[in-house]
């Protein structure tokens, strides 16, 4: 990102766009958004030390040029030994191919049993790419959710019942519940989020719990209806709330749909095997038409092939630590911003800062 370009951290974590490149600076350097591995800082009652976390791959814009060369965020570091054994596959047949024609006949092979077999498998990787964008994007959705519902909630409380301590504790609360979601999806330690957001008698009784945005979930309807018994809320207000309660319900169980189904075993083993025997064998193919432009068109389709292999693996997983990944540190920060926004005080977690390529 140019020096030039204003970057709002938390606009960007809360779902805005990303900043474009001035005119007087076309070649922009990508950035990342996080806190380096490791920063230590005070958050009030808790000092957080920030661990390595998982990562999402953001770009500012490229032109084409650039594109071409793009190194870091691509799948290209995971398929380059595999597109090295393709290209060595593709000269000992080029050279086989040349020594077979100077002593003998023409080979006879024909090449449009490869085209066939890559027209079918590009069809499969394609139905495949398309299942796991649509886990990815309905991971994103779900996520998109569970920061309206805090907007929405945020708004309902403090304007009805702004001066009871149910209602900054239930705000709290759903912080808790989107970094809690975020451990129990990725396996991570958010004890220190769940720690500053939460009273301390209830953060000791879900401290050992397996299932902590489950249990902050009941501890926000119990606060719900502490607001509707003391006469802070009244009834249709209480059942506002607890539809979008509700709703948080629907989120975990969503995302815990998609973390638990993933797309089976068996069609993953199928379609990788046959991209590489297919990839192996293609060099053969296609010495006979083109010759020593063998290992050029060779490596460029199998890169093709192996690229969306690779892509579709790592989306199939949105919750996980792959480049590609949703970025649920940077949401959940976006979330706790937002509500602290509408009670008018400081976020106690350090606003992310551009450092690298990634968003965390």
């Amino acid at each position: 990102m140019p020096d030039g370009v204003n970057l709002s951290s938390a606009a960007l974590a809360r779902g805005g766009a990303l900043p474009q490149c001035t005119k007087k600076r076309r070649r922009c350097r990508r950035r990342a958004l996080w806190p380096q591995a490791g920063s230590a800082y005070d958050v009030g009652l808790v000092s957080l030390s920030l661990p390595p976390l998982p990562i999402m791959i953001i770009h500012s814009r490229h032109n084409w040029f650039e594109l071409l060369f793009v190194w870091r965020g691509s799948v290209l570091p995971r398929i380059l030994p595999r597109l090295c054994l393709v290209f060595f596959i593709s000269l000992l047949s080029a050279f086989a191919t040349n020594w077979w024609i100077s002593q003998h006949a023409q080979s006879s092979l024909n090449i449009y049993i490869f085209t066939l077999m890559g027209v079918s498998l590009a069809i499969f990787l394609s139905f495949r790419n398309s299942v796991s964008y649509e886990r990815f994007w309905e991971a994103r959705k779900l996520w998109g959710t569970l920061l309206i519902v805090a907007r929405t909630l945020a708004g309902k409380l403090l304007a009805v019942a702004d001066a009871r301590p149910e209602s900054r504790q239930m705000l709290h609360g759903i912080c808790a519940f989107a970094y809690a979601l975020k451990g129990q999806l990725r396996q991570d330690d958010v004890a220190a989020h769940l720690q500053r957001l939460l009273p301390a008698a209830e953060w000791q009784a879900i401290a050992d719990a397996p299932g902590k945005p489950g249990l902050i979930l009941l501890y926000l309807h119990r606060l719900n209806a502490s607001l509707r018994h003391s006469g802070s809320i009244d009834q249709w207000q209480w059942q506002s709330v607890d539809r979008n309660l509700d709703a948080l319900s629907d989120v975990v169980g969503g995302c815990e749909r998609i973390r638990n189904t993933p797309i089976p075993f068996t069609y993953r083993v199928l379609l990788n095997r046959t991209v590489t025997i297919y990839c192996m064998l293609l060099p053969i193919g296609l010495t006979t038409s083109i010759g020593w432009l063998t290992p050029l068109i060779a490596v460029f389709i199998a890169y093709t092939y192996m690229a969306l292999d690779v892509l579709g693996e790592e989306l199939e997983e949105p919750f996980g630590k792959e480049g590609n990944d949703l970025p649920l540190t940077a949401l959940c920060y976006g979330i706790e911003s937002a509500v602290c926004d509408m009670l008018r005080q400081p976020v106690p977690v350090p606003a992310p800062q551009p450092d690298g390529v990634y968003l965390y």
